[in-house]
């Protein structure tokens, strides 16, 4: 790939997208980002005016085309993340119906090579499978959340087009860590900790610095790789030891109080009750819930044959993530990028 290229980025407004923006700017490259109409540019405002922006949604075909003009490499980073019930069908539409639209597209563009974001959802769950790597097949269960069904097929959808010609390669990383907004994802998870998180669910799941998954996904845009799927994975961790290494790095309180799966069972329970008779959010659902306390490791020496590639110590994420929250709450929660080295 050539500063001549032209790089289409999905998600671009997003989590990992806008921490991939940064970094395609940063060298140089044309892009042209997607964006809806009420996506907020918190973390990309200082590098916005170097991109040209295109507004349209995945899911909307004709828009996706104009999108596609001139067009050489494209990354793949939109996509809906949600565990209630009431997402599932628009989740499907944007994570599935989006993606073979991308691709499709992709295809009758020539376009030289298409990067994904998946999700080590996307593996399968099984009770009887705690270890997972890039050749463990899916497996349909129970476990199985239906964004985990959303990103397996929209895994499909690119493996489908790859066997069509088009040149592919996967990211799939764990749960990523990191600055951002600190209301909804990982960013939360340190709000709700500052704010005097009491619980830590017995659980164990793999994290990965969001600069990490940026930073991979450059490194195989640039590369000739293809047809491969790469887990990103810096560390598996219990969420108990998660939880403590953020109290100590905002200096509060650890959780002290244990979730156990028959306590996750009730707490889903007493949540969806809350919203059927009151209407408000639920902080848990059955599926984030069972997530919580399930145990799964997550194997990541396939991305470490990737020449140039080495991954921040979750110590560290945590630690800069901790410091620049402190930062956002004397200003009102304002959103955070942390920088790359």
């Amino acid at each position: 790939m050539t500063n001549d290229s032209k790089i289409l980025l999905t998600g671009a407004t997003g989590f990992i997208g806008a921490y991939l923006l940064r970094l395609l700017v940063q060298k140089g490259y044309q892009v042209r980002a997607l964006r809806r109409a009420d996506s907020p540019m918190d973390l990309v405002r200082d590098v916005a005016d170097r991109v040209e922006w295109v507004e349209a949604d995945v899911t909307d075909l004709s828009a996706l085309e104009e999108a596609y003009a001139g067009i050489t490499h494209v990354c793949h980073c939109a996509a809906m993340v949600s565990f209630h019930p009431r997402d599932a069908r628009r989740m499907m539409q944007v994570n599935v119906e989006g993606t073979a639209n991308m691709v499709n597209l992709a295809l009758d563009f020539g376009v030289k090579k298409f990067v994904h974001v998946s999700s080590i959802a996307a593996l399968g769950r099984a009770k009887n499978r705690p270890n997972l790597d890039e050749k463990s097949p899916w497996v349909p269960g129970k476990g199985n959340s239906q964004y985990a069904v959303s990103k397996y097929l929209s895994e499909q959808e690119v493996w489908r087009a790859h066997a069509e010609g088009l040149p592919v390669a996967i990211a799939s990383p764990s749960v990523v860590l990191g600055s951002g907004y600190w209301d909804v994802g990982t960013g939360r998870i340190f709000r709700q900790v500052h704010d005097g998180l009491k619980f830590w669910s017995v659980g164990r799941t793999g994290m990965v610095d969001v600069r990490n998954v940026a930073q991979f996904m450059l490194l195989l845009l640039e590369s000739d790789i293809t047809g491969h799927r790469y887990i990103l994975n810096a560390q598996n961790i219990p969420f108990r030891d998660l939880f403590f290494l953020v109290a100590d790095a905002l200096e509060k309180p650890r959780p002290f109080i244990k979730v156990t799966p028959a306590l996750a069972e009730i707490a889903w329970r007493v949540e969806w009750l809350k919203e059927k008779i009151l209407g408000v959010e639920p902080v848990v659902t059955r599926e984030s819930a069972r997530a919580s306390v399930a145990s799964y490791f997550y194997e990541n020496a396939k991305s470490l044959t990737v020449p140039g590639f080495s991954y921040y110590p979750l110590e560290q994420t945590v630690r800069e993530t901790a410091a620049q929250f402190l930062e956002a709450a004397r200003d009102g929660y304002s959103p955070r990028v942390l920088p790359f080295e």
